[in-house]
């Protein structure tokens, strides 16, 4: 857990808030020194232990790539896939580390978007430029980062499609009005569902056998109530029946 959150200023960033005089902490806040987050994981790495960071903030999400990097570089480059949770601010120059240093994005698409906690609590402190450039999920997979999504619930929806209408709109839900959350950061229906399968299959170590839908791989499914493709917006698309190890383990009562 490296940093905060940027609603109340503890989400720890490279430059200051805007018109935040928070007695020395005008930058957020370190919830472990950097050092000590490097020597951690080059530790845990070496154990063959992967790393999960929470890091909200661009400079948080520095230190959990160095800490990697420093890991990479000390036991070598085929170590485990760590992953960097949430993602907000993400400097550009970082961008292409995630790739480099086999870092896996662990995204929360429901909050990449102009909702009131955004436009209210978020952007004003963070200004123009930075606040466009938050939730970076088309950068990071252009700059061919492995994208995992999932809920982070309860603090969010559990609801895939959801979370994907979200993904591939960058609009609060049911919401064609509010401006869109830096569109080049979009991601198509394709890359979204792609990020909630093979990839977070790939970051918990199983997407050998599971992730894609294949002869020979576990059958892990979810059954959609219709075909996402085949509208605009998937939000609201309900799992009629859900299959884990090639039994159903729940069906709908229309389906039965």
């Amino acid at each position: 857990m490296l940093d905060g959150v940027c609603e109340n200023h503890t989400a720890a960033l490279v430059d200051p808030y805007i018109g935040v005089d928070a007695h020395g902490t005008e930058r957020g806040i370190d919830f472990i020194e950097p050092e000590m987050v490097a020597e951690a994981v080059a530790r845990l790495d070496a154990l063959g232990h992967q790393c999960h960071f929470h890091a909200i903030g661009d400079r948080a999400v520095r230190s959990a790539l160095d800490a990697v990097e420093r890991a990479r570089i000390e036991n070598g480059w085929g170590g485990p896939i760590h992953h960097i949770a949430h993602l907000q601010v993400v400097d550009p120059a970082d961008v292409p580390r995630f790739a480099q240093l086999r870092v896996a994005a662990n995204c929360q698409p429901l909050w990449a978007c102009n909702e009131p906690a955004m436009t209210e609590l978020t952007v004003p402190f963070l200004g123009t430029e930075r606040a466009s450039r938050q939730y970076p999920f088309g950068s990071l997979r252009r700059a061919g980062a492995l994208l995992a999504m999932g809920s982070d619930w309860p603090v969010s929806t559990g609801d895939v499609m959801d979370q994907v209408s979200v993904a591939i709109r960058r609009r609060p839900l049911g919401d064609e009005q509010v401006d869109i959350l830096g569109p080049e950061e979009r991601l198509t229906l394709h890359q979204a569902l792609g990020a909630f399968t093979i990839g977070s299959a790939t970051v918990n170590g199983s997407a050998r056998r599971r992730g894609r839908i294949r002869v020979g791989n576990v059958a892990d499914l979810a059954v959609l109530g219709r075909d996402p493709f085949s509208i605009a917006d998937p939000a609201g698309i309900t799992v009629t029946a859900t299959m884990a190890s090639g039994e159903f383990v729940y069906e709908r009562e229309e389906r039965r």
